[in-house]
């Protein structure tokens, strides 16, 4: 991906790297299948904020070191804050549902997010992963719930990106039955975009967000919000808004640029180097 910026995070459970425009946020908890640290829930959401004016960054990737994308919490209790007492329920609650705005971050950020899923992705893990806009899965990573077999009812917004993706009665068999959704089956249901050989993997998704990151980025901002809008608004509100933003597109550099790359038969350049 061409020589990497390495991004100080303040912790060791997350690294991040800048290259080629792409931002690669890898959880790094690797002994532990990368099982959520609560240092992840202040290192991500501080690096996601400041991509999001950054011009430097196009694409941003998240994925695991080691075997597996994410095991979800960690049930050793390892990863919880020090002098966090989980008997007090309010403080629970408050807690969980902070650590769950990282799937919504992930979700709503105005750069293209995608999760390339090295491994197996469980309870909260495949929650943040289906959070992300774009997924590319190893032909060995699974999707798993995971929540009932411990008599949890799931978090992070599992049940509610399921429920987008793939309807309410298959997200609701999928969350009852717990059962591990390999990478095929998971393509046919729709919830990754592409498998890639394990042994191509590395080399898959990195292509990818070279290429989403190469492309006329505030033109796919307003492509991510007219699909979010087309979730949540009627056609004749969408229309308003999707109008708007193609008006806007039509003045910017990247529209230019794409004009006079089609007048002189050419790929256009969206991002040319500095200098």
């Amino acid at each position: 991906m061409g020589a990497a910026e390495e991004w100080a995070t303040g912790t060791d459970v997350v690294r991040i790297e800048l290259a080629s425009r792409v931002a690669v946020i890898t959880l790094n908890r690797p002994e532990r299948r990368n099982a959520l640290h609560y240092e992840m829930f202040e290192a991500i959401p501080r690096a996601l904020d400041e991509f999001a004016g950054r011009d430097d960054v196009g694409c941003i990737v998240l994925t695991g070191a080691g075997s597996a994308f994410c095991a979800g919490g960690d049930v050793t209790g390892e990863g919880e804050r020090p002098g966090f007492d989980p008997r007090d329920a309010d403080a629970r609650v408050n807690k969980l549902l902070a650590d769950a705005q990282l799937g919504r971050l992930l979700h709503e950020h105005p750069k293209l997010t995608l999760a390339a899923l090295n491994g197996a992705a469980v309870g909260a893990g495949m929650a943040l992963a289906l959070a992300c806009d774009l997924r590319i899965a190893a032909q060995s990573a699974r999707l798993i719930g995971g929540w009932a077999q411990l008599g949890f009812s799931g978090d992070f917004g599992g049940a509610w990106f399921l429920t987008h993706l793939v309807g309410p009665s298959r997200a609701l068999e999928l969350l009852t039955s717990g059962r591990p959704v390999d990478a095929d089956l998971a393509h046919d249901l729709g919830l990754v975009n592409r498998v890639v050989a394990d042994a191509e993997f590395a080399e898959g998704w990195r292509a990818w967000a070279r290429e989403l990151a190469a492309g006329p980025t505030g033109a796919f901002t307003g492509m991510k919000a007219n699909v979010h809008d087309a979730r949540r608004l009627p056609l004749a509100e969408a229309l308003v808004l999707e109008t708007d933003r193609m008006s806007a597109s039509a003045r910017t550099p990247e529209h230019r640029e794409a004009r006079r790359a089609w007048m002189e038969k050419r790929a256009p350049v969206f991002h040319p180097p500095p200098g």
